[in-house]
């Protein structure tokens, strides 16, 4: 089976995507695109879109549950690189099921979200 995430994007539509603003200052070797921000406090920025509800983060691209990638995958902050789909390693995942419940999709399962390889994982299938 693909990558799980490819067909999905829930997470990237439900969840505030929020991070230290470091993450995003070249000068310092942040990689997240300033320009797709937004300021939450004195330390911490967020990708914009995710900072209201409804969520969805302006570097998802897709439809959600159908096709979907990251636009600045390679530049994501680490709020992202720490997002697993559920079952990931064998351990369901609390907040990828209720983002997913949120966007009419089902929880993964055991059965239907394979090991995926060792970062970074593929944009496309």
């Amino acid at each position: 089976m693909n990558n799980p995430c490819l067909a999905c994007g829930a997470c990237c539509a439900y969840f505030r995507v929020s991070f230290y603003w470091s993450e995003a200052e070249p000068f310092l070797g942040g990689q997240v695109p300033v320009a797709l921000t937004v300021p939450i406090n004195h330390h911490y920025i967020a990708m914009q879109g995710t900072d209201v509800k409804p969520a969805r983060c302006i570097a998802l691209e897709g439809t959600i549950g159908e096709a979907v990638s990251c636009s600045i995958y390679a530049q994501r902050s680490s709020t992202c690189h720490e997002v697993m789909p559920s079952w990931h390693n064998g351990v369901a995942d609390e907040k990828c099921d209720r983002a997913r419940l949120a966007h009419g999709l089902p929880p993964l399962t055991p059965n239907n979200s394979p090991e995926l390889p060792s970062p970074p994982y593929p944009q496309s299938a």
